[in-house]
Formats: C-alpha cells, sequence, structure tokens
C-alpha cells in the first residue's frame, strides 16, 4: 500500500515543502535522518554500563527501543526532526544571576512555558499539513517524552553536532533550542549529517562546577547539576552542593561559555518568556512559597515536574551556599521542622554553613 502511494509523491518537493511548512509553524529548522543509529547504539549502551546515568532508570528501561526507532514505532523508515529557538531576549543576564547569590538560577530553557506543550502541537501540526498533501500516513510525533535518541537523530539529519558537552551545537545559531521528531513511513530524502566544530575547544569542560564532563563529550549525569536539581528525587551528595552555587533548576554553564553561542539568536516565540519573574528570582522569596504558590506559579511550566519537596530542597541548598544573613538564616530555621526529611536535611545542612 505505501509504495504504491509513494510512487506516486515527488518525495524530493515533499521533503522541501515539510522544511518551508515547519519555519511556517515556528521551527528555525527542519532534517530529516535515516533510522540508523548503530553508532549512537553503542555509546548509549556504554554509558549505561558505567552507570553514569545515576537514577535515571527510564534510560535503560526501554531495551533497545531509544536506538531504534523501527522498535518503537513498527514502519518507521525515516525521521523529521525540528529544531525550536528558547533563548529568551528580554530576560535577565544569566552571569548576573549567577554571580548574585541573593537571587536563584533557573536554566533558560524552565523560563516560559513548558516545551513539551509547545513543540507537540507544532509538530502535530506539521503532521497534519503534510497529510493534507499526500493523504494518510503513518507518524508519530515526540519531544523529549519516549525512549528516542534526539541529539544522534538530529545530528544525523543535519541541525547541528553534539558537542564535547553533549548538547547539540548549529555553527550558524548554537545550542539554545529543542528538539522534536516525526517519525514517518514516508521514504523522504535524507540529509547529510552535520560536522563536527569544536575543534580543540574545552572551554564546557573547564567551565563545568562540579566537573561533570568527564571527557570530550562524555558526560556523567551523576555529577551533572541539571540531574541532581530536576531528576534526582533523593538527598543531593554533600560534596556536591556548595559547587551548585545558587543554581536551583538545571545549568546552563557550558552553553553560556560555548564560543558557538555567540551568534545565537533570541527567540520569537512567545510562549518561552519568562514568567513571574523567574529569570532573577529572590531565594529568600521563593523558599517561602507555599505548595499552594508553588503550583500556582509554576503552572504550565517544566519546573512543576520536580514537585515542591524538591523545590525547597534545591533553594535550601543555594540558601546554604549564599553570604551569611539574619535575613537567610531566619528564612532557613522557618523550615526547619518542615514534615519532609528530605527537606529538613538540607536546611540542616544550611543552617550548619551559616554557624
Amino acid at each position: 500500500m505505501h509504495t504504491a502511494r509513494n510512487n506516486k509523491i515527488d518525495l524530493t518537493r515533499l521533503a522541501t515543502d515539510i522544511k518551508a511548512w515547519g519555519r511556517e509553524l515556528g521551527f528555525q529548522r527542519i532534517g530529516i535522518a535515516d533510522v540508523e543509529l548503530g553508532d549512537a547504539e553503542t555509546r548509549l549502551l556504554n554509558w549505561l554500563d558505567r552507570e553514569r546515568h545515576g537514577e535515571m532508570h527510564y534510560m535503560e528501561s526501554h531495551g533497545t527501543r531509544r536506538s531504534r526507532p523501527q522498535e518503537l514505532q513498527p514502519g518507521t523508515l525515516r525521521v523529521i526532526s525540528a529544531r525550536m529557538d528558547y533563548l529568551p531576549g528580554h530576560a535577565a543576564d544569566s552571569e548576573a544571576v549567577m554571580h548574585n547569590p541573593s537571587l536563584g538560577f533557573i536554566s533558560r530553557y524552565a523560563l516560559g512555558r513548558d516545551y513539551h506543550k509547545v513543540m507537540r502541537g507544532r509538530l502535530q501540526k506539521l503532521a497534519e499539513r503534510i497529510e493534507s498533501k499526500v493523504g494518510p500516513f503513518q507518524y508519530r510525533a515526540f519531544t523529549d517524552s519516549a525512549p528516542v535518541l534526539e541529539k544522534a537523530l538530529a545530528e544525523k539529519a543535519g541541525l547541528g553536532w553534539i558537542g564535547k558537552h553533549t548538547n547539540l551545537i548549529d555553527k550558524q545559531t548554537g545550542s539554545w533550542f529543542f528538539l522534536g521528531e516525526l517519525y514517518t513511513d514516508l521514504p523522504l530524502p535524507v540529509d547529510a549529517p552535520a560536522e563536527n566544530h569544536c575543534g580543540t575547544c574545552h572551554a564546557c569542560l573547564d567551565v563545568c562546577p562540579t566537573q561533570a564532563i568527564v571527557a570530550p563529550y562524555e558526560l556523567d549525569a551523576r555529577r551533572c547539576i541539571s540531574y541532581l536539581t530536576i531528576e534526582l528525587r533523593g538527598s543531593i551528595p554533600e560534596d556536591l552542593r556548595p559547587l551548585i552555587g545558587n543554581r536551583i533548576y538545571g545549568c546552563d554553564d557550558c552553553q553560556l561559555v560555548c564560543p558557538w553561542n555567540r551568534f545565537a539568536r533570541p527567540t520569537t516565540e512567545p510562549d518561552f518568556a519568562p514568567r513571574h519573574d523567574l529569570d532573577a528570582p529572590e531565594l529568600i522569596r521563593l523558599f517561602s512559597w507555599t505548595e499552594e504558590e508553588f503550583m500556582k506559579y509554576t503552572e504550565g511550566s517544566a519546573i512543576r515536574r520536580i514537585g515542591y519537596e524538591c523545590w525547597l530542597r534545591n533553594i535550601a541548598v543555594a540558601l546554604g551556599n549564599a553570604p551569611t544573613s539574619g535575613a537567610i538564616v531566619n528564612a532557613l530555621r522557618i523550615r526547619s521542622d518542615y514534615p519532609s526529611e528530605l527537606v529538613r536535611e538540607h536546611v540542616r545542612w544550611a543552617l550548619a554553613r551559616h554557624r
């Protein structure tokens, strides 16, 4: 059925149209890749064998479906990879926030509306545009929402190369972007993979506060601040807490220092604009939020997924790393009998830092 249908379609023209429709829908770039990910699968399995995924058990629970798209979605022949820039143009300067210990730093991707919702909606619209052109076809949309090797697929699709910090970098625009995919049974022509332009640069390895980039192209998530503040649900290792500084949700250091981000352009997507002054929030104010306020101010945000307990845990660490003041000590003491032992333990640690 698919062969007969595809013989009637100008697939080269369709690929060109898909890229144009993607730009109309707010994607900055669209590329097309095949589904052969043998090298990426080997790297993934080695990473898992070294237990560098920490407690992210979902990274190993899907077997080879992550690295073999046809196992996740039978019939998949191509992956349409999409990129959407998110760097907010009117947010407070990241470096200034990180160097002000009274403020909390939140990774810039999380300042606006949850990207999962934005990207999935646009990918669905792209699929509908394709369907209006070729008729019913098999597809499935993903945005960091299933076992998908997004960066490896995007690299194959020509959207950038995986840098030494393991993020995707585009030569023209840097790395401040989200990725999403359409798995499809359409045998579209594939794009040339991107070339690596990291060269001899090792700025990201040098700047990482916790030395989580243990070698070029090798990340130990167990030391990564994004993992510690977002993925980890238990106690943050004590030896790493002082290195976290005031980063309360994620960490952008390796992107901020990357030379290719000199070319980054601010997003034109209103959904990614900062909400509730979270681009430069006062730590004490955030620490005083009730759970109801946390739910209110993180509605529609990626931040909500860590939950109120981990939110307080992260802020307690940041307050422990701030210079001692009566206001900070008082804020911590107010939480010292909080019902959660996870929170209490981090508060005790923070208070001990101020004695």
